[in-house]
């Protein structure tokens, strides 16, 4: 019998409409629609068959346009939610029923949460429960600060965009260094997406040996691609540059393949 196609997922996108509530205090707010069908076109285009919708920072905890884009896809999509420290344990299990494996930490600009504070020790005791990850993204430099408590609390965490280097090259950031050999440890995922925003060059070499630094340290079953469409913030990006990307980070075809298949379908529950 043949083996069966593996599924090719997209690890970080978004949809949204800019008619949507937007959070207070939120960073920007967007200047297009991001909306479904155009998503899954973006994915039918390059062959690629699911996708992981990341909830943006600008919606805030209101992830009903999420859920909604997943119930019409359910067996394509899955999401990742933004939840209040005192999420109940029933919204929590509402939203495993929608289709959300997990929740993300956008940090950039803000506080780090404590997390032996608060409602944080029984949220991540429901997310450790419903086997979910926690998504972060933050500054290089913070990465200690809040993924060394999240694995201390016995969280699979998911590190955005090469965990955001504030350097060119990144071997140049201690945070990066940092990653590199947190990256060792089985709990820790890492995401080969958002070049752009952390370098002038996202198809340079600064982005490759990020990539290739990534691969040596944390192993190739741990890495997952993400087109990061609609690439808010940086309307020149096009979906086929980033798809393309990939296969310039990653010379062996075997490789690029675990991290668009196997290693997202095992992070994210397809």
């Amino acid at each position: 019998m043949a083996n069966p196609t593996p599924l090719l997922i997209d690890a970080h996108a978004h949809v949204f409409a800019r008619s949507l509530a937007l959070a207070p205090g939120r960073r920007y707010a967007p200047e297009t629609d991001a909306l479904l069908e155009d998503y899954l076109g973006h994915l039918d285009a390059h062959g690629l068959q699911a996708g992981v919708l990341i909830q943006p920072s600008f919606l805030g905890t209101d992830n009903g346009y999420m859920l909604d884009a997943i119930r019409q896809a359910p067996t394509r999509l899955r999401g990742v939610a933004v939840v209040d420290q005192h999420a109940a344990p029933d919204e929590l299990e509402r939203l495993a029923r929608g289709g959300i494996v997990g929740i993300r930490l956008n940090l950039i600009g803000q506080p780090l949460p404590a997390l032996d504070r608060g409602g944080w020790p029984r949220l991540l005791a429901c997310l450790r429960a419903l086997d979910w990850h926690v998504e972060v993204h933050v500054e290089a430099a913070r990465l200690p600060a809040i993924v060394g408590p999240l694995r201390a609390a016995q969280c699979r965490v998911v590190v955005d965009h090469f965990g955001r280097p504030a350097h060119a090259p990144a071997a140049a950031d201690a945070g990066f260094q940092w990653l590199l050999e947190a990256a060792r440890d089985d709990g820790v995922w890492v995401k080969l997406s958002g070049a752009y925003r952390n370098w002038s060059e996202p198809d340079g070499p600064a982005a490759r040996q990020a990539a290739r630094l990534l691969l040596e340290h944390a192993g190739p079953d741990r890495l997952v691609w993400g087109s990061d469409w609609p690439h808010t913030q940086h309307p020149g990006v096009t979906y086929a540059q980033t798809y393309q990307a990939l296969a310039d980070w990653i010379g062996d075809s075997d490789l690029r393949l675990r991290i668009l298949a196997a290693n997202p379908s095992r992070c994210f529950a397809f």
